[in-house]
């Protein structure tokens, strides 16, 4: 039985692919996880030029509530600056804006199909044996954004600008005011790191550049070899502090129970790669600033996602799970941060 987009996705590829004809959409299916987009694979065929042809093709739908707010056109332009470059990323075809075509806006990408993305296969064969090499590409990619010129790729026209005195002000500003917005109950081990945060400001940023907002082991596509296909989740991407991404990177939560930076390698060794790749300094303390800003941008990550729940704006079990598995790891991993655990 198809699903009901099916037909209405078809109807809007249509129209954006004047030269097709016999345009159809068929296995569409819903892939579990992502809170902040609804995300489905398939397939696409059509007819041009006297050739049938078709193509693996993910959609990416607003959520009638979302985890987090955040601007669709940004993601969409930070894939587009992105592919075909050192930084993998899937071909971006289609942004749709309006609510009309499928309820919700949109945007339509390529799929790169064959490789893995959830963090759970890493810990057993045939991965075991490609942890260095996989660390080695995840941070020198994570290297590659940061070094990114985003005027140069377009992005400054459409991320808001920022000084570079001011990228931890702002970027802590807003999710103190998410904290103030959605949290359900008190959390005093984020309100004390919050004040620790604005009494020990860091240093300007090195350089503005592009900030991914969400780089992580679970957020690219890879492979048995330690090789790295896609990044993926750029609805957080931004201009800032290329620190900001190391420190999220580095979360103790992204551990994975391993104490490794991402359940990878030691700390310094992702550290090491990453000066390498990015040609900027770790400063330890402005690092460290930034790793104890993340454990209040990922708490305040869980605690939005619950009050979409609980609001009953969104009641997909993706929305609670994130509050309920992560909210006390959050803390702990806070306190292991300020050395306080």
């Amino acid at each position: 039985m198809s699903h009901p987009l099916e037909p209405r996705i078809a109807a809007y590829i249509a129209g954006r692919m004047p030269d097709a004809t016999d345009v159809a959409v068929r296995d569409l299916a819903r892939i579990s996880g992502g809170a902040s987009r609804e995300t489905y694979r398939f397939v696409g065929s059509w007819v041009e030029g006297g050739q049938a042809r078709e193509r693996k093709l993910i959609l990416r739908r607003d959520p009638p509530a979302s985890l987090i707010d955040t601007e669709r056109r940004i993601e969409f332009e930070a894939y587009r600056a992105f592919h075909g470059t050192s930084v993998p990323a899937p071909e971006m075809l289609w942004l749709e804006e309006g609510d009309g075509p499928l309820d919700h806006p949109f945007f339509i990408a390529e799929e790169i199909a064959g490789f893995q993305a959830g963090p759970g296969l890493l810990w057993a064969a045939p991965y075991l044996d490609s942890h260095a090499r996989l660390a080695e590409r995840k941070w020198t990619i994570l290297g590659e954004i940061a070094k990114a010129d985003p005027v140069a790729n377009g992005l400054a026209q459409v991320m808001p600008a920022v000084a570079a005195a001011d990228c931890w002000n702002r970027e802590l500003t807003y999710w103190e005011e998410v904290l103030n917005d959605d949290e359900a109950e008190p959390l005093p081990i984020i309100r004390a790191a919050i004040r620790w945060l604005r009494a020990n400001p860091p240093p300007p940023a090195q350089k503005v550049g592009v900030v991914h907002g969400d780089y992580r082991t679970g957020n690219f596509l890879y492979d048995t070899e330690g090789q790295i296909h896609g990044i993926l989740d750029w609805e957080m991407a931004h201009l800032g502090d290329p620190l900001e991404d190391l420190g999220w990177s580095l979360n103790p939560i992204w551990t994975f129970g391993r104490g490794l930076a991402g359940g990878l390698v030691p700390d310094n060794e992702a550290v090491a790669i990453w000066e390498r790749a990015s040609g900027l300094k770790a400063d330890p303390a402005a690092l460290h600033w930034w790793t104890l800003f993340n454990c209040v941008k990922g708490q305040a990550i869980w605690v939005s996602s619950a009050r979409a729940w609980l609001d009953g704006g969104n009641r997909e079990p993706i929305m609670v799970y994130p509050a309920w598995a992560m909210t006390n790891a959050q803390d702990r991993a806070t306190l292991h941060v300020m050395g306080r655990l």
